[in-house]
């Protein structure tokens, strides 16, 4: 793992497939999971994939909270 890769994990979103558009972060854990059945795809995409999942697997996910970007709110 690159230390840069949970930084990435909540800024990247999945290219392809059910939940194209959507951060590797919030990807399901059955749907990593099934990746890992299938086999993740190569190079830095199958990598982020196996990391979540670990995260996920571990209940470790909201070590991901304070890295997600913050959206700024309206004054109201």
């Amino acid at each position: 793992m690159k230390a840069e890769d949970l930084q990435r994990l909540v800024t990247v979103a999945m290219p392809y497939g059910k939940y194209k558009g959507r951060l590797i972060a919030d990807l399901p854990g059955a749907y990593l999971a099934w990746f890992a059945r299938k086999g993740f795809p190569p190079g830095d995409l199958g990598r982020l994939l196996a990391l979540s999942l670990e995260l996920d697997h571990n209940g470790l996910k909201s070590l991901l909270d304070p890295l997600r970007p913050r959206i700024p709110q309206k004054p109201g």
